[in-house]
């Protein structure tokens, strides 16, 4: 096998392995500067009513998944934080070996 044939086949290898992933879009001509503006970045830093209202529903679920019933939107971070620690420090002391310490 040539080096060029090598390539090819690892090229065609690469293109098989991405097939899972969605095409990129192709901006139609003209319009390729404001197709790169469409970053995470910037869709977070224009926080649009949709993307907003999809976190406060996200962290209504999580919040009820943990059983909190009290949560509200207005709840500290440092409450929210301090709740996890105490259940992660719960968890571990379950499945610790005996006599190790948390």
């Amino acid at each position: 096998m040539t080096p060029h044939q090598f390539a090819q086949k690892w090229k065609a290898s690469q293109l098989k392995e991405r097939s899972a992933f969605p095409l990129r879009p192709t901006p139609k001509p003209g319009h390729e500067a404001e197709l790169k503006k469409r970053t995470l970045t910037n869709l977070y830093n224009a926080r649009p009513a949709w993307l907003a209202n999809a976190h406060r529903e996200l962290d209504q679920a999580v919040a009820a998944a943990y059983g909190w019933e009290d949560y509200t939107p207005e709840m500290p971070d440092e409450e929210i934080l301090r709740r996890l620690l105490a259940l992660n420090r719960e968890r571990g002391a379950i499945h610790s070996p005996v006599g190790v310490k948390q």
